[in-house]
């Protein structure tokens, strides 16, 4: 079985490879990449990044919520709205704000425990390759956004701490207390 890796693996933070052709190997490796997503729990997890699976190659996969499907994304390529890249840049354009970014509070299942509040784009266009190799382009928005973009971020080598610091918030660690409740206890950096 697959095991997720964790901070501070190297892997976490290289750019991942393209990949070249969707072949069986390819397969399995998406394969044994979803067990390890639908296995993760507590947090349960929407989405895994090849690095987070050891290989820098650019693949991820999605489940959103409990009913959806997995989806597979190679070789993706993200565009971001030019006034919405502003905008994370720029907060001071309160109008557009909250129609075109979205804080959310992030958590990784390569880094165990630890979350954030990161701000991400509310709507997106990406291009990628589906498992049988078919191009598509589509449009992304809410949660679904919030997920590609963090899962792109690991296909860059970037983990969603760095995003919080960037945008000068926080970062909590989690633990259970003796009810099984998370509780959440701000990190001093």
């Amino acid at each position: 079985m697959l095991k997720i890796v964790t901070a501070p693996n190297s892997v976490l933070s290289q750019k991942a490879k393209k990949v070249a052709k969707i072949d069986k190997s390819i397969l399995d490796f998406i394969e044994d990449m979803t067990q390890a997503l639908l296995l993760a729990k507590d947090p349960e997890g929407v989405g895994l990044a090849a690095p987070q699976a050891g290989k820098s190659l650019s693949i991820f996969i999605t489940k959103a919520n409990l009913k959806s499907p997995i989806k597979v994304f190679i070789n993706p390529v993200v565009k971001i709205d030019k006034i919405n890249s502003q905008t994370l840049q720029n907060e001071q354009i309160k109008k557009n704000t909250k129609k075109t970014v979205t804080r959310r509070l992030e958590g990784c299942l390569s880094l165990p425990n630890i979350w954030g509040n990161v701000k991400r784009s509310s709507v997106l266009n990406m291009s990628y390759l589906d498992e049988k190799g078919k191009l598509h382009s589509q449009k992304f928005t809410g949660f679904m956004s919030t997920i590609i973009q963090h899962e792109m971020d690991h296909l860059n080598g970037i983990l969603f701490t760095k995003r919080v610091l960037e945008q000068k918030g926080i970062l909590y660690k989690s633990h259970k207390d003796e009810d099984g409740e998370d509780v959440f206890e701000e990190i001093k950096i």
